[in-house]
């Protein structure tokens, strides 16, 4: 209030002091020019000069209100065309989350058209293309993606990628990221998207000479790239067993030679041995890979390992079945351990004895193995009773059942 008084003092005061001034000091302002005269005081001419500031002003004000009444109301000016794929944008990555491809596809579509930056939108419409089976539609999008942004040829090859393989089409995928692996050979998702395409593939081969590259640039955690070398390793020996299948007297050569090829510290691995023993007893060379299994479980002691041991034929079968109830003073309740057991009692002609370990091993875990052992040992010995019993627990834990129908009396 006392702000407002002393602004109304003010102007009052300097009204007064003009007028006083207009009053004592008219002034006098003369222009002539060619015939042209003109003539009146100074204050005048002054309130002349500020109308026609005044008058400038407001034109300009009111040329600046009608253009943007005009680009407000124009529906084709830049303004609305810019609101327009601005609204289309945000709808069409709302309908892409919100899995509405159609809608989606057709935003995006149109956000991308006007856009200075227009990949994500061109990305997510090929997506979203995509996910509608139109496979040209999706690749035609990329295409426009690829024009428009050049320079992005690496992020548009990658989504083309990943895309080919969610359709299936590996082949497709391999081609596209080995162009891009010669053009960027270290980049990590180029090889990250390369080792997955080859893991969906097959190509262990391919896979082998991918890993000191996936190794040296870091693109696998180290507990994730040892699984994988494990898996090309384990292949890479089941391949080689199945040469030597062709290869007669040298049937063991491939694999002893890609067995070689390991580590040691490989070598001790259990999943390894086990690919290995497994395919030096699909080969006949059952002894050698008695052997080895038996050092390895002195070694460290491996469930997998015991119930490939109790399969397996080697020199001295007393020996062996001694081997296996060594390991059965620390692990009394290992069900495969005793199935092993049965089995190895089996070899040495225990029958009793493989009766019991069987038995025992069930009383543990139903295992379907165990239950046909036990059916098969109890039919030779003429309990046909118990042994079909067995076998129909064994069709129900294989997932089988055998319909109700009648059956003769006895």
């Amino acid at each position: 209030m006392i702000r407002a008084v002393l602004l109304l003092v003010l102007v009052v005061a300097a009204a007064t002091a003009l007028g006083v001034a207009v009053a004592e000091h008219s002034g006098y302002v003369l222009i002539a020019w060619k015939g042209l005269r003109y003539e009146s005081s100074l204050w005048v001419f002054l309130l002349l000069i500020a109308l026609a500031v005044l008058l400038v002003w407001a034109l300009r004000a009111l040329l600046r209100l009608l253009l943007v009444s005009g680009g407000l109301v124009n529906p084709w000016s830049r303004r609305q065309r810019g609101r327009r794929q601005q609204m289309a944008a945000d709808k069409g990555l709302l309908d892409l989350i919100e899995g509405r491809w159609e809608r989606a596809e057709r935003h995006l579509s149109l956000a991308a058209e006007g856009a200075r930056q227009p990949l994500m939108y061109y990305l997510g419409a090929a997506r979203a293309a995509h996910r509608q089976g139109r496979i040209e539609q999706r690749d035609a999008l990329l295409e426009k993606a690829l024009q428009r942004q050049p320079q992005a040829e690496l992020a548009i090859a990658l989504t083309h990628a990943e895309l080919q393989r969610e359709q299936g089409d590996l082949d497709g995928a391999l081609d596209t990221l080995q162009a891009m692996r010669e053009r960027h050979p270290r980049h990590h998702l180029v090889l990250d998207q390369l080792q997955r395409t080859l893991v969906e593939r097959g190509d262990w081969a391919a896979l082998m000479e991918l890993l000191p590259e996936l190794r040296k640039a870091k693109v696998l955690e180290s507990d994730t790239l040892a699984s994988l070398e494990r898996r090309v390793w384990i292949a890479r020996l089941q391949g080689a067993g199945e040469r030597g299948l062709d290869q007669g007297e040298l049937a063991l050569q491939p694999l002893t030679q890609a067995w070689q090829q390991l580590s040691s510290t490989q070598r001790q691995d259990a999943e390894l041995l086990l690919a290995y023993a497994t395919q030096l007893r699909a080969l006949g060379a059952q002894e050698e890979a008695e052997e080895i299994v038996r050092k390895a479980l002195k070694q460290g002691y491996d469930p997998r390992l015991i119930r490939l041991y109790g399969k397996l034929r080697g020199r001295d079968a007393a020996r062996q079945l001694q081997t296996a109830e060594d390991l059965l003073k620390q692990h009394p309740q290992d069900p495969q351990l005793l199935l092993a057991l049965g089995r190895l009692c089996l070899q040495n002609g225990l029958w009793g004895k493989a009766r019991e370990y069987f038995e025992i091993s069930l009383e543990f875990a139903r295992d379907p193995e165990t239950c046909a052992e036990l059916a098969r040992l109890l039919a030779s010995q003429g309990d046909a009773e118990q042994s079909n019993r067995l076998l129909q627990e064994l069709l129900t834990l294989q997932g089988q059942r055998l319909p109700e129908l009648p059956q003769p009396a006895r």
